[in-house]
C-alpha cells in the first residue's frame, strides 16, 4: 500500500525521536549517569511502524508485546515518555518500569500488555506462547507478538516458539519477529549458523514466513500491517525476519560508539522523504534540534531525582508487595 504524506512525516518524527533519545540514553552511561545502555539505534525504520500499528490496551482483546531491550521505537511509537527511559538509565526511583532497578531499554507496560522486558537471551519467545494460548481460547483479533535478535534464535525457546505455535489444530495467533542484524556481541552471524534466513525456519512447521528488509520504511510497514492482518484473521503463526543494522555496537560492554559502515535507516528515510516534498531540510533540522533540546532539558532533571531507598528493595517482588513478604 501507499503510505500517505501525513504518516511518512509521523514516522519520520518518532524515528528522530527514538533515535536522540537513544543517543541521550548513551551520553547519560558516558557521562556515569547509568550503569549500562543497551539499545536499537539502527532498527528504527522497522521497529517504529510496527507501534504505529499494535492494537494497544490491557486485557485479551489487544495485542500482548513480548519485546528485548533493543524496542525503543515500537515503545516510543506506542507513546511512552521519553524522560521514562531516562529515568530507568539513572536508576531514579520514579522510573516506570522497573522502580529504578533494572538496565535501560527493560520495559513494561501493564496498560499496553507489555511483558517485563528480561536480560535473559530469548527467553521471551518462550513466554510468548502464554498468552498466545490465552488469546486462542478467547478468540477476537488480539494477538501476541515477540521479537528478539537473530543471535538468539539458537536458543531453545524459540524453537519451543515454533513447536507450540504450530501445532495441528492447535495454532496460535502469534507474529514471531526476528530483528537481524548478523551480529551476536562480537560473534558473527556467518560463523554460527548454515541456513541463508531465519526465516526459512518456519517452512519446516508449516509456518508462512517473510524476509523483509528493516531499513526500509515503506516495505517493513507493509509486510508489518500485512503479517499483522493474517494473523488477526487466521488465528495461526506467522514468522517475519527483518534485516536491520546495529549502529552503536552491541551495548556500552562494546564502547557503544557510532558504526560507520552501517547502513543508517533514519539518514536514508530524510533523504527520501525530503526529496519527495513531504517535509523540508529546515523543518527537519528544526525538529532535530527542538526534539534534541527537549531531552537535554528532560536529563537534566532526572539527574536531580531520587534514587531509590533501600526500604523498598522487596517491593513488587510479587505483583502489589510492599516490604518483605516473608
Amino acid at each position: 500500500m501507499e503510505l500517505a504524506p501525513k504518516l511518512l512525516k509521523q514516522i519520520y518524527e518518532t524515528m528522530v525521536r527514538t533515535r536522540i533519545l537513544e543517543e541521550r540514553l548513551i551520553r547519560m552511561y558516558k557521562q556515569s549517569d547509568g550503569y549500562f545502555w543497551i539499545g536499537g539505534p539502527g532498527e528504527e525504520a522497522f521497529n517504529v511502524p510496527l507501534g504505529l500499528l499494535v492494537h494497544k490496551g490491557e486485557g485479551l482483546d489487544y495485542d500482548y508485546l513480548h519485546l528485548h531491550y533493543r524496542s525503543c521505537g515500537i515503545v516510543t511509537a506506542m507513546g511512552a515518555e521519553p524522560i521514562d527511559a531516562m529515568r530507568q538509565m539513572k536508576n531514579t526511583a520514579l522510573d516506570p518500569y522497573s522502580g529504578g532497578r533494572n538496565f535501560s531499554n527493560h520495559f513494561a507496560i501493564k496498560k499496553w500488555n507489555i511483558v517485563p522486558v528480561t536480560s535473559t537471551i530469548e527467553t521471551q519467545y518462550q513466554t510468548a506462547i502464554g498468552t498466545a494460548l490465552a488469546q486462542k481460547r478467547h478468540g477476537g483479533r488480539g494477538i501476541t507478538i515477540v521479537n528478539g535478535g537473530d543471535a538468539g534464535t539458537a536458543e531453545g525457546d524459540f524453537a519451543s516458539c515454533l513447536v507450540w505455535a504450530s501445532r495441528p489444530q492447535a495454532e496460535l495467533p502469534i507474529l514471531i519477529i526476528v530483528t537481524n542484524n548478523e551480529w551476536g556481541i562480537s560473534t558473527a552471524a556467518a560463523t554460527q549458523r548454515s541456513s541463508t534466513h531465519i526465516a526459512d525456519r518456519g517452512r519446516a512447521f508449516g509456518i508462512k514466513t517473510e524476509l523483509v528488509q528493516g531499513n526500509d520504511v515503506w516495505e517493513s510497514y507493509n509486510a508489518i500491517h500485512n503479517a499483522m492482518e493474517y494473523v488477526r484473521k487466521e488465528r495461526r503463526p506467522f514468522l517475519l525476519e527483518a534485516k536491520v543494522s546495529r549502529l552503536y555496537g552491541h551495548s556500552s560492554a562494546t564502547g557503544c560508539n557510532f558504526i560507520t559502515e552501517e547502513v543508517d535507516c533514519l539518514a536514508e528515510f530524510e533523504k527520501k522523504i525530503i526529496g519527495a516534498g513531504v517535509i523540508s531540510l529546515d523543518e527537519a533540522t528544526s525538529f532535530r534540534q527542538a526534539v534534541s533540546d527537549e531531552f537535554l532539558r528532560a536529563s537534566q532533571q532526572v539527574k536531580q531525582e531520587a534514587l531509590p531507598t533501600a526500604e523498598t528493595r522487596y517491593d513488587d517482588v510479587f505483583y502489589g508487595q510492599k516490604g518483605r513478604f516473608w
